[in-house]
């Protein structure tokens, strides 16, 4: 025994007796009860931190209390290997990032030994390892064949100096340039790759078998965002259908114009020429901002007349069809029925360009409403007014009802509308888990100096990608 402890000379004997009696493996053993014990695989940035301790330590603790108990533990580690900080410190560096990142990993492995976690090393994962990902393309190619991966088009950041897509992360500063070469960033529409989650909406809403805190199911709720209302069909002047969703149907004799996301396919079409200088310069500018940006309340309100005009189908009115930056093509419709005497965005909107403000609904103990003097909209619930054979609707029957008549005069029917959005994973970078359709990435397409990555799933052959989903 001695007075001073030196981790370097007395550690490493340890740990090679514990790693040579096979105390951490997990063998099968059928008169063992088993236990799978799991933390957050590191990603491999080069060092170790207070951070990984932080996740690994309790991780680790938990194991070894298991063991204790007479449990068969397997407590795997590896490593989160593929993402966008090694293609970036790759090309820094002028490497390949499979160099880079299993340099990294062979140094943080022998940084974790050091520490005397129970890991099981026969059982390492990482991600960037064909042998892994290769059930990565599996799982994908099973939720393609049940319909719930699909392409479609969606707009993502784009450098048009690198011509790539970028991820959210690497739009840095207030003019949102490019990180790599400090290009303005715009918005394109590109194929992407979906999983279609909102078919489990609702399933995610229930929280009867989950002990979970008040406070997580809220986020839950409001991340999903569920609405009721209907599914209402205008008509453009060119002859397209302009489907919006709308919670307040009983408002409908109210809309006085339509507002579009910039993005909308329909903004080409109904654009007159002499409005075309004015959208197409407003276009351009609201792709350079974020969904966050463009939804904010205290901002004020900007927007162009397109110069065409859509029927009303409850009232057979034109209305003014307008562009908008608060009105998103990734929620809902990308278009919107504007209501001002009802919906305060609206209202600001209308004052702000002059457009008209028609009260269709009496709150209770309001007697009478002009559009012209009001102040701020009314959202309450309430008697309808000036809106044709439903006037003098309860308030308690408004929405139902209107429902009824848009559904009996074909012109919509009720709905459900999520806020939750289908996962897009389409990333269109070189270091990133491949397509199942692809078995190698063309050297054309490579910033590194030369190609040396893991062979495709053998499972899988190369080849076009299907037309669709079975």
């Amino acid at each position: 025994m001695t007075d001073n402890y030196n981790p370097a000379k007395i550690e490493p004997k340890w740990q090679k007796k514990w790693e040579d009696d096979g105390l951490y493996h997990a063998d099968i053993d059928p008169k063992k009860p088993k236990n799978y014990s799991m933390t957050m695989l590191p990603y491999p940035s080069g060092d170790l931190h207070i951070g990984h301790w932080y996740a690994m330590t309790p991780a680790d603790a938990r194991a070894r209390y298991m063991r204790m108990q007479g449990y068969n533990v397997m407590f795997p580690m590896g490593f989160d290997s593929f993402g966008l900080p090694a293609e970036n410190a790759a090309i820094k560096r002028n490497t390949h990032p499979k160099e880079w990142t299993y340099a990294n990993i062979d140094h943080m492995r022998a940084q974790m030994k050091t520490m005397g976690a129970m890991f099981d090393w026969r059982r390492e994962m990482i991600s960037s390892d064909a042998e892994y990902y290769k059930w990565t393309q599996w799982f994908f190619l099973k939720l393609y064949e049940k319909g719930l991966a699909y392409r479609k088009m969606s707009a993502v950041d784009w450098c048009p100096k690198d011509n790539t897509t970028l991820a959210r992360e690497q739009v840095i500063g207030e003019d949102k340039v490019c990180e790599r070469c400090g290009t303005p960033v715009i918005k394109k529409n590109l194929e992407q790759w979906f999983f279609r989650i909102t078919n489990y909406a609702d399933e995610l809403l229930n929280f009867e078998t989950i002990d979970w805190p008040k406070r997580v199911e809220l986020l839950q709720t409001n991340w999903i965002g569920r609405s009721e209302g209907a599914r209402v069909t205008f008509t453009a002047e060119t002859g397209d259908p302009m489907e919006v969703f709308t919670t307040r149907p009983d408002t409908l004799w109210g809309a006085t114009f339509m507002v579009l996301a910039p993005e909308h396919p329909l903004v080409a079409k109904l654009t007159t020429a002499e409005q075309k200088a004015e959208v197409e310069a407003y276009v351009e500018m609201a792709a350079r901002q974020t969904e966050i940006e463009r939804e904010a309340v205290d901002i004020e309100k900007t927007g162009v007349f397109t110069g065409g005009y859509a029927v009303n189908p409850v009232n057979d009115e034109k209305v003014p069809v307008w562009i908008a930056d608060y009105v998103l093509m990734t929620y809902g419709t990308g278009a919107i029925m504007a209501v001002p005497a009802h919906d305060q965005r609206d209202f600001e909107f209308a004052r702000q360009f002059g457009l008209e403000v028609r009260p269709v609904i009496l709150p209770e103990g309001v007697e009478s409403l002009d559009g012209e003097t009001m102040t701020e909209a009314l959202p309450e619930y309430g008697v309808m007014i000036n809106s044709g054979a439903m006037d003098g609707t309860p308030a308690d029957e408004a929405v139902s009802k209107t429902i009824t008549y848009l559904e009996k005069n074909k012109t919509g029917e009720g709905a459900l509308n999520y806020r939750l959005r289908d996962w897009l994973i389409s990333r269109q970078r070189y270091w990133g888990s491949p397509s199942p359709w692809s078995s190698a990435r063309p050297a054309a397409c490579s910033p590194f100096r030369k190609i040396s990555f893991p062979s495709s799933c053998p499972m899988i052959s190369s080849g076009a990608r299907p037309a669709r989903a079975r």
